[in-house]
């Protein structure tokens, strides 16, 4: 099973302060054992909100609103989706992240099974044939 792994931004991220070199290569000795051991299957950081945006759909209408945005608890700094044998194994990778202060978001990515039968046979096909695309790059 795969899960989304949501590192929570802090003030720090928010205001556009970036990793110092340790935290990066310990970082990146931390991914190199998530890649050998076959878990990670992505992941990145992000810049702070203030160089996002949010789009709003609303009857029919849409409305975008320019970051930053104020709730640094609910905003993302960062994700990595694992592909691993269950929620503990997921909690047991993350608890040795080389984290010092952070808050972290394990979510369970849905598959196709988890939408029963409104995800059709051909609604399935499409899907499949997308993920191939994107595959192929």
């Amino acid at each position: 099973m795969r899960f989304m792994i949501i590192v929570k931004a802090t003030r720090e991220s928010e205001a556009g302060v970036m990793p110092t070199r340790e935290m990066l290569a310990r970082m990146g000795a931390f991914n190199e054992e998530l890649v050998n051991a076959g878990v990670m299957l992505a992941g990145d950081g992000l810049l702070s909100s203030a160089k996002g945006a949010r789009v709003k759909f609303a009857n029919g209408k849409t409305t975008v609103i320019d970051g930053p945005f104020t709730e640094t608890k609910e905003l993302v700094a960062g994700f990595w989706i694992w592909q691993v044998k269950s929620r503990d194994e997921a909690i047991a990778w993350l608890r040795r992240a080389p984290f010092d202060d952070a808050e972290v978001e394990i979510r369970q990515v849905a598959e196709a099974e988890d939408f029963g039968d409104e995800f059709t046979p051909d609604l399935r096909e499409q899907e499949d044939q997308l993920r191939a695309q994107i595959a192929r790059g």
